[in-house]
């Protein structure tokens, strides 16, 4: 329990030093976008290739924590959509809302929260390879049919999360783990070293972006935010708590991985989808913000009671 209390601690203070940066502008205007860049271009996918390279797939990917993840999932995300055909809110944005209330950010935070919490990064990489792989693809279909926008192709568009930075470094370094070769310490050091860059890049980033935030909540979107958000932050943890505990009888470290990871927020890269079909961006905006901030409490709650 103390450790995961200090990984938090260490997460908040590296938070805190880049909301000092960005409120001083050491680091200019683009800092923010600079450091989001590193991270998700670069570092984190150097990080997530080199810890899957060497790791036991059978214990990652084919696991009932990732059962969990995915049922999980399913779940909150069938919630939204029931009540968004109820209320009419419409196929797009009622899509928009259910990856809301579902699709975590295993990609920006969860890489630090997994370091500092859990102890792992890989622990993320199933999760994101599940997301990026299976639902981006098929909630990118349903906004396809349902809107008109005069974008690229639907092949196209179903491929876009496979061009993915830490998707692509996440595939490549389960494909070498997979095939058994060993990675020359020459190539694998230098990937490595970059890959130590990705945790603090996210976390300053964040940490910047957190000044001048425009106070969420007053829009027309009040409705689906609070329902997405609720989903989120609160129902996601909790159906993967009972299903892990009362289906899959996972217990200590595995229970704490799979309810961690549920609990994390919406993921940011939400907003570009609802930007590019020109539905819901209000409503993944907000729903981003508030599940982000809501995150930190939610994640020390669950530390606190199964850490």
């Amino acid at each position: 329990m103390q450790g995961v209390l200090s990984g938090f601690a260490v997460i908040a203070v590296v938070i805190g030093v880049g909301y000092v940066i960005g409120r001083r502008g050491y680091l200019g205007e683009q800092a923010r976008d600079v450091l989001t860049r590193l991270a998700f271009r670069i570092a984190s996918p150097a990080l997530l290739f080199t810890l899957l390279a060497e790791a036991d797939l059978s214990s990652l990917v084919f696991s009932g924590r990732l059962l969990v993840t995915a049922l999980s999932t399913a779940a909150v995300a069938g919630v939204f959509v029931a009540v968004g055909a109820v209320r009419r809110w419409g196929v797009g944005r009622t899509t928009i809302g259910a990856l809301c209330s579902s699709y975590v950010n295993s990609g920006n935070l969860g890489i630090p929260i997994a370091v500092y919490v859990l102890g792992d990064a890989s622990l993320v990489a199933p999760v994101l390879l599940f997301q990026l792989v299976m639902v981006a693809p098929v909630a990118l279909t349903v906004l396809d049919l349902a809107t008109s926008g005069e974008k690229q192709p639907l092949g196209r568009r179903l491929l876009t999360p496979l061009r993915n930075p830490v998707a692509l470094g996440s595939l490549a370094g389960v494909a070498v783990a997979a095939s058994g070769v060993e990675i020359p310490g020459p190539v694998m050091d230098p990937l490595i070293l970059i890959g130590n860059m990705a945790v603090p890049a996210v976390l300053l980033a964040f940490g910047i972006s957190l000044r001048g935030s425009a106070p969420p909540l007053r829009s027309g979107e009040r409705g689906p935010v609070l329902l997405a958000v609720a989903l989120k932050s609160v129902g996601q943890p909790v159906v993967a708590w009972a299903l892990a505990v009362g289906v899959f009888g996972l217990r200590g470290a595995q229970l704490l991985d799979v309810v961690v990871t549920s609990a994390l927020p919406a993921a940011q890269n939400l907003f570009t989808y609802a930007s590019s079909y020109r539905v819901g961006e209000t409503l993944a905006r907000e729903a981003v913000l508030v599940s982000t901030l809501l995150s930190v409490p939610v994640l020390v709650v669950v530390a606190a009671v199964l850490g």
